[in-house]
């Protein structure tokens, strides 16, 4: 189990969490089960963790909605199969972070190194456009590293099979 899955335990049961300062306050119609109360205190850190506020402004359930969305939309109004919707809006959340999360640098100026760009590679701000400069894995892969830190897990064949299975 995870501090993601313990929330989503919890919310099953019509439990509401939110933050108090350090504090995980809870409210609920009836008193949660014990088993349910344990779980959410072994993983408060965690938890409180994902409730937060990250550097772009949203929280790791803010996070988790918007990949829902875009794999709901993917897989009934793209009619996509279900894995393929997920790895279609696990990319989406990839690009979103990335530019959620920019690294602010001078224009033509490399994430990865901070160099100009005196050659003829261009430069891709963010996303998961192909091209032969070294910052998009680096900058990918800290976003596939986040998300699956904010319990949203990067499908087996991304980044690198992304579009040459169907699943674009």
């Amino acid at each position: 189990m995870s501090a993601a899955e313990a929330v989503r335990a919890a919310r099953a049961l019509g439990i509401e969490l939110d933050l108090d300062g350090n504090d995980l306050l809870l409210e609920a119609a009836t008193a949660p089960p014990a088993a349910v109360l344990d779980l959410l205190s072994s993983y408060k850190a965690e938890i409180l963790a994902l409730l937060r506020p990250g550097r772009d402004g949203w929280a790791a359930e803010d996070w988790q909605i918007f990949f829902g969305e875009r794999a709901g939309i993917a897989e009934f109004d793209g009619a996509l199969p279900r894995a393929e919707a997920e790895a279609h809006a696990f990319a989406c959340c990839v690009s979103e972070w990335l530019r959620r999360c920019f690294m602010g640098l001078p224009p033509g100026r490399c994430v990865a190194s901070g160099s100009s760009n005196d050659g003829d590679d261009a430069l891709v701000p963010h996303g998961l456009e192909p091209s032969s400069h070294a910052s998009d894995a680096g900058r990918t892969a800290e976003a596939v590293a986040a998300l699956g830190a904010m319990g949203i897990a990067s499908p087996t064949f991304f980044p690198d099979d992304f579009g040459k299975n169907g699943a674009a």
